[in-house]
């Protein structure tokens, strides 16, 4: 068959139809994979013989009429969720070569879904980063531009499937790495409500802001993968005991009354005046489809980086204190002593931006300055959450641009860390609140997308489905292809 770009829902109506094979369909987007990997370094592992023998079991159920709307879609996970028998190695020479004995409760959903693995996505270290540079298997390039970064840290996850090696793939959002790249690669990305998402098997950075979800292509195609990833796990304590509802029901709602919130503070003078029009006009096809604008307020939302980059490294210096060289992970050539193992394991396995982190974390969790940073950060934190609930009183959605600018090149802010934490300053918000939050493409500037973000209250990932898809239906951006990729 010739190489495939399409939809997952598309692809998923032609294998019902017989139009083609799961192992045809595995086949011919492995092809694309070997063929685009040089150029983007999308992949960390290929996982070629384990997909083909899933897409022969898909066939074999199909042929006995026991499958379900996924059977035999193929996807790819980002590198950070854990997979039985497979490297998982979270972008790290810590992890290099650790194999999981268990599969991660989103793997093991999609996995029942019917879906087929085809491999695991590269992603910044420990998912720290927005440009997705931070990786020991070297950074992943942008497919409009391989110049440029595809943001970070999902930066595998949205290369790939900007260029339709893959259809859809999982990605996590700490501070908005589903989003930030969904917008610099012209996809489709949405960060489910915290507790939505089993984190069970996914590896932590922050355990209060870590959430799992989804890069694709459309709405469509997150509200038919979002329902077999979600729902109560017993494994994971921040899980959501909450019915999870088919997020396909409520697409094509009408979208007459829904009132859109502008959030001033997002529209400041940071935003890119191109980026800002792309945006503007993205909410004219809104009220054409009978929405209502108006702005918002959320006053203590310029301090969600300051807050953010107080309370993530504090707990990953927590959860990484677990890589020391002695139980799994990397462990350093003749240790002298049990220290000599300690800090030449760490300082051998970690990257820079890991170790940045995790001192910062130490710090502000020290004696002395707990206080004065940690807890100070975690009373703003509430602030912000109170700016977002009182927001939704008056609104059923929040809208403003993903990014400050389009992608940008890729070493440009690389030994800047406080300018590439800044390019986050629009998604750290939603995660610090728990909100759901997405991004769908809205435009180009220089041959380069933009990405509109979309903000709900808690478990209203329906309502912004409907809302994405009712604008995909009115515009193409989402099915614009790069064209080195087309």
């Amino acid at each position: 068959m010739s190489a495939p770009a399409a939809t997952v829902a598309a692809l998923a109506k032609g294998l019902a139809a017989g139009e083609y094979s799961s192992v045809e369909l595995t086949r011919a987007y492995l092809e694309r994979i070997a063929a685009a990997q040089p150029a983007l370094n999308a992949f960390v592992t290929i996982t070629s013989e384990a997909a083909l023998a899933a897409a022969a079991a898909a066939d074999a159920a199909r042929a006995k009429s026991q499958t379900g709307r996924l059977t035999g879609v193929p996807i790819a996970h980002k590198d950070i969720f854990c997979t039985e028998g497979i490297r998982t190695t979270c972008g790290s020479k810590m992890l290099a070569n650790f194999v999981s004995p268990y599969d991660a409760s989103v793997v093991a959903g999609l996995r029942g879904a019917g879906t087929v693995m085809l491999g695991k996505l590269n992603m910044d270290e420990f998912a720290m980063g927005s440009s997705n540079e931070t990786s020991f298997f070297g950074a992943v390039h942008n497919p409009w531009d391989t110049t440029m970064v595809p943001g970070g840290s999902s930066g595998g996850s949205a290369a790939s499937v900007a260029a339709r090696i893959v259809p859809a793939a999982t990605a996590t959002d700490t501070g908005g790495s589903i989003r930030q790249p969904a917008a610099l690669c012209g996809v489709t990305g949405i960060k489910p409500t915290y507790g939505r998402c089993s984190r069970y098997g996914m590896i932590a950075f922050a355990s209060s802001l870590d959430q799992a979800g989804l890069i694709t292509v459309s709405a469509e195609d997150a509200a038919l993968l979002l329902g077999p990833m979600s729902g109560f796990d017993p494994r994971d304590s921040t899980s959501v005991e909450r019915a999870v509802p088919d997020y396909t029901t409520t697409l094509g709602d009408s979208l007459e009354g829904l009132t859109i919130g502008l959030v001033k503070e997002f529209f400041d003078k940071g935003l890119d005046a191109t980026n800002e029009q792309r945006i503007r006009d993205a909410i004219a096809v809104f009220e054409k489809l009978g929405a209502r604008a108006r702005e918002v307020s959320c006053p203590h939302l310029p301090l969600s980086v300051p807050t953010y980059y107080v309370v993530a490294p504090a707990e990953c210096s927590s959860n990484l204190a677990r890589f020391d060289g002695v139980r799994f992970g990397h462990r350093c050539e003749s240790p002298k002593n049990l220290l000599d193992l300690y800090c030449r394991s760490r300082g051998e396995g970690f990257g820079a931006e890991v170790k940045r982190r995790i001192m910062t974390g130490t710090y502000v969790l020290s004696a002395g300055y707990y206080d004065a940073y940690y807890l100070k950060a975690q009373r703003v934190r509430q602030l912000i959450s109170a700016d977002f609930a009182q927001a939704f009183q008056s609104c059923d959605l929040l809208f403003g641009p993903t990014s400050p600018t389009p992608a940008f090149a890729i070493g440009a802010k690389f030994d800047d860390p406080i300018t590439m934490y800044l390019n986050d300053i629009y998604t750290i918000g939603a995660n610090l609140a728990g909100l759901p939050g997405m991004s769908i493409p809205c435009g180009f500037v220089d041959g380069l997308p933009v990405g509109l973000q979309i903000l709900g209250p808690h478990f209203s990932e329906a309502r912004m489905l409907n809302a994405a898809h009712r604008y995909q239906q009115e515009t193409d951006w989402h099915l614009r292809v790069p064209a080195a990729f087309a």
